[in-house]
């Protein structure tokens, strides 16, 4: 589960996208309006509970305006438009997740756990500078992994377990400071991307080890989002959005399947774990899928066994993306077990205009 915010600092819309991986549900936008804009909004799932940290006290009609501090968590029922709880903190809040048993608020040296329903703080991590706030919070209940940079000078994970209040594991995933994490649905697997944004690697979170290796591309991006497919035990997808605006998928499930070296010398010198990095077959790209260099996150909405009218049988992903510009899209990537590929675009909402146009 991930969402995210809308709009600039001035602005008076908040749009909050929460996208869920439970099939039972559908994506869930809930729009509303505020004085002043938020920074963050992270909703539990597809409840009425959100997490709202403002994007900075702002003088309104001469009346400081302390609700919208960035140093303030406000967990708030939109439904009701009540306020629940207020956690006050003495430096900025640069992230916030949420599962069904715990809150982790991420500052820029400290990671609190908090219990979900009592708000009692658990723990308290001190960790390095993260100035990003960078992390990633399993969503399930039983593998409540949380993970943290472990490292400033290169690409070190923390791996958190928030149910037994203990650290699991350090992985060394790169040689550059990490860009972006992400669990798999159940916390069995975590991705992780450098700020070098060529290699993606994914982890198996029980071992401590690499399972897999992707590269992006050749030349350096910016990796802003991660997103595993639903999956029971290995995803079949993992995708990611960079600042070059395209979107990459790769078909894990199928590299797994049909995992080969390259032949001859080079190929002879390679790990089998790093060696798919060099095989591109399974990596699919739309290009243009988000404006460039525009801030977007990406989510694995579901998956689908597909049967094609040539009798081969395949996948189906829905893919959802929305960018910092406002807008939501909804990709179909069909893809059979011969490595056949199509992209469609099903939807393309502009969230602002959307909002601005309702009546309040």
């Amino acid at each position: 589960m991930k969402s995210s915010s809308v709009g600039s600092p001035s602005s008076s819309p908040i749009i909050c996208a929460s996208f869920n991986q439970d099939n039972r549900n559908k994506a869930l936008f809930c729009m509303f309006t505020a004085v002043g804009a938020f920074n963050i909004v992270e909703m539990l799932f597809s409840t009425n509970l959100l997490a709202i940290v403002g994007a900075g006290e702002q003088v309104i009609s001469g009346l400081l305006i302390p609700s919208l501090s960035p140093r303030r968590l406000c967990l708030f029922n939109f439904l009701t438009g009540s306020t629940l709880r207020e956690l006050n903190y003495l430096t900025s809040v640069l992230a916030v997740r949420l599962n069904k048993k715990r809150l982790i608020v991420i500052l820029q040296d400290k990671a609190y756990i908090y219990d979900l329903n009592s708000l009692a703080v658990l723990e308290t991590i001190d960790t390095v500078p993260n100035n990003k706030g960078l992390c990633a919070f399993c969503p399930g209940s039983e593998g409540c992994y949380l993970a943290l940079p472990a490292s400033t000078s290169k690409g070190s994970v923390l791996i958190y377990n928030t149910v037994e209040l203990q650290s699991v594991c350090q992985i060394d995933a790169h040689r550059s400071p990490l860009a972006g994490i992400t669990f798999s649905s159940t916390g069995t697997y975590l991705a992780t991307a450098s700020e070098q944004g060529t290699i993606i690697r994914v982890h198996l979170v029980s071992q401590a080890t690499e399972s897999y290796s992707v590269r992006r591309g050749t030349y350096p991006s910016t990796i802003y989002s991660l997103s595993f497919g639903p999956c029971l035990e290995f995803p079949e997808f993992l995708v990611a959005t960079s600042s070059s605006g395209s979107l990459h998928t790769f078909s894990l499930g199928q590299a797994i399947k049909q995992r080969r070296k390259p032949s001859g010398v080079i190929g002879s010198l390679i790990p089998d774990t790093l060696s798919d990095s060099f095989d591109q077959t399974f990596h699919h790209i739309l290009h243009n899928a988000a404006p460039t260099g525009v801030k977007s996150h990406v989510r694995i909405y579901n998956v689908d066994s597909l049967t094609c009218t040539s009798g081969a049988s395949g996948f189906r992903a829905s893919i959802f993306i929305i960018s910092h510009n406002g807008y939501f899209r909804e990709y179909t990537l069909k893809i059979t077990e011969l490595n056949e590929f199509s992209w469609s675009l099903e939807r393309e909402i502009n969230l602002l205009d959307n909002i601005l146009n309702e009546p309040f």
